[in-house]
């Protein structure tokens, strides 16, 4: 699938404090090597979860930022929170770039036959990226996919997108390679578990209740709003974020569904949902009260107004061991 991804927010932050601004923003540890990526949280002023981004290291004194296009002006004020060294830079690129997502067991397969570049395990592993050329057009690779296959992100300059576009359309045309809609996109993810900024993560959410926490580093130096994360870091989930199974034919939960115990206690909410059409379930994530959000547990999910059984899931049902984004 050929995805337009051109929303996401894009940053540049070059110059030789860079590394040092992005380690003293984010909560996890900056790449060191050139070519390699982190997924890290933003945390908030209370300890949340204020924003999830890609860093990756693309120079010696170069990194690329990724994160919700939506959220651009709200993450402005994170950023400048934290003081740019004089020798430094940060430049928003998200009007002057465009991105395409190309996703799926072919894609490496398609993207070869654009590229000279070597795009094997080897070569190009997961969470890697590099500049390359691909149809000519100039882009910058990156490994990774939000549809939980192997999959390469591809930005390049806003007046080459149509000619990319159209390649990679072309050189996938027997492949079965076709656009795909934000929808589509949603059903992929939420049957990796995958969480989304709005909905699985915000502010009001604690890192160890949406399963980010393993990527906040407490031993590294002083990062934004450490210190309200620390004081609640000890603290037991109020809630958690999982997964569940439902039992429905005729509709789907898209969000905000209230979830029961079956014998009508209110226990959590739907954050997103939509039927998986890889792994033929509907599907939902959503987040439980602590105690109960236990795999195998039954719940009640109100959908249209009409009782749905469900099932709390221990893994995602498409690819739990991560195999397929490795490949």
């Amino acid at each position: 699938g050929i995805i337009d991804i051109s929303n996401f927010a894009k940053y540049a932050v070059k110059g030789a404090g860079a590394s040092d601004w992005l380690n003293a923003l984010f909560a996890n540890r900056m790449p060191t090597g050139v070519g390699r990526s982190c997924l890290t949280p933003l945390i908030g002023k209370r300890g949340g979860i204020a924003g999830d981004f890609t860093v990756t290291k693309l120079g010696d004194d170069e990194f690329m930022i990724f994160g919700s296009g939506m959220a651009e002006r709200y993450h402005q004020r994170f950023f400048n929170a934290v003081p740019l060294p004089d020798d430094t830079t940060f430049t928003s690129l998200t009007e002057r770039l465009c991105a395409f997502n190309i996703a799926g067991p072919k894609s490496r397969e398609l993207l070869m036959r654009l590229t000279n570049d070597d795009l094997s395990n080897e070569n190009f592993s997961f969470m890697r990226s590099r500049r390359m050329r691909v149809a000519g057009v100039e882009v910058i690779a990156l490994r990774v996919s939000f549809t939980g296959d192997l999959g390469w992100e591809l930005y390049c300059d806003a007046e080459r997108q149509v000619a990319l576009y159209d390649a990679l359309l072309e050189a996938g045309a027997d492949l079965g390679a076709g656009p795909v809609g934000s929808r589509a996109l949603a059903s992929l993810r939420i049957e990796k578990g995958y969480g989304s900024w709005s909905r699985e993560y915000s502010p009001e959410y604690w890192p160890q209740e949406c399963a980010l926490d393993r990527l906040i580093k407490l031993d590294k130096d002083a990062f934004l709003n450490k210190a309200p994360y620390q004081e609640i870091a000890g603290k037991l989930p109020r809630q958690k974020l999982a997964m569940i199974s439902i039992d429905a034919t005729d509709a789907d939960a898209t969000g905000g569904e209230p979830i029961f115990l079956r014998d009508g206690t209110p226990i959590g909410q739907v954050s997103s949902g939509a039927y998986g059409y890889t792994v033929g379930m509907s599907l939902a994530l959503c987040y439980i009260k602590a105690e109960m959000a236990k795999p195998g547990n039954k719940v009640s999910v109100a959908i249209l107004g009409r009782a749905h059984d469900a099932v709390i899931l221990e893994r995602p049902p498409f690819d739990p061991a991560g195999e397929r984004l490795r490949m």
